[in-house]
């Protein structure tokens, strides 16, 4: 129900952000390193007052009234954590994979912000990290990867198209979740479509860490 992209601690104290990479999204969101850290593009000014298309002007970090904007109030959490004056903003992440589809992505620490030059203009780029801290490096005989729990969005596209949007245990359509077949506790990897499937919620807290 959220109205806007960047929420700054909602009422509950999480903050909150939804991005997407899908084709002619408005802004340009990045996922590196399998997917432990993303590169969320701060929002433009908004439009009105006389201000007809915000993308030819530099993205700010305060609104007209002079208070911290969105990109304003995660610069400056940002900023207090490179400081050392304060633990790293825990976030939310959701990402569009369709219209009207968004799936939960995990929480992220925000670890770093900053201005660059796109083009004509400046914008805002946030870093953030995975918290989960069990990524690691799982040597193979003939190569390395890296173990990681969350899923790529082009896997839950293909996940969420091949097992027609419900639950593959009961056939409901509410409160999905992306499981792992195999649990990524043991090992299960989020990388192949084939270890991922969809599980309506209460299948899923039912299963928990089980291999069935």
């Amino acid at each position: 129900m959220l109205q806007r992209g960047m929420n700054f601690r909602l009422r509950n104290g999480m903050s909150v952000i939804l991005m997407s990479r899908r084709r002619g999204a408005p802004y340009h969101d990045e996922v590196l390193d399998n997917g432990t850290i993303l590169v969320y593009e701060g929002h433009d000014v908004p439009k009105g007052n006389g201000i007809e298309d915000p993308k030819k002007l530099d993205q700010t970090s305060q609104s007209p009234s002079g208070k911290a904007s969105q990109n304003g109030k995660f610069l400056h959490a940002a900023k207090a954590f490179k400081s050392g004056h304060q633990a790293a903003e825990l976030v939310r992440v959701y990402e569009k994979i369709k219209e009207g589809i968004w799936v939960y992505n995990g929480i992220f620490k925000l670890i770093d912000a900053w201005q660059e030059r796109a083009g004509t203009r400046k914008v805002y780029k946030f870093k953030l990290s995975i918290t989960d801290s069990n990524a690691t490096s799982i040597s193979t005989d003939e190569t390395e990867i890296l173990h990681t729990r969350l899923i790529p969005s082009s896997v839950k596209v293909e996940v969420y198209k091949r097992d027609n949007g419900q639950c593959v245990l009961c056939g409901s359509k509410e409160n999905l979740h992306f499981d792992h077949d195999l649990p990524y506790s043991k090992g299960g990897t989020s990388l192949k479509a084939a270890n991922i499937r969809l599980l309506c919620a209460r299948h899923n807290i039912a299963k928990r860490a089980n291999i069935e």
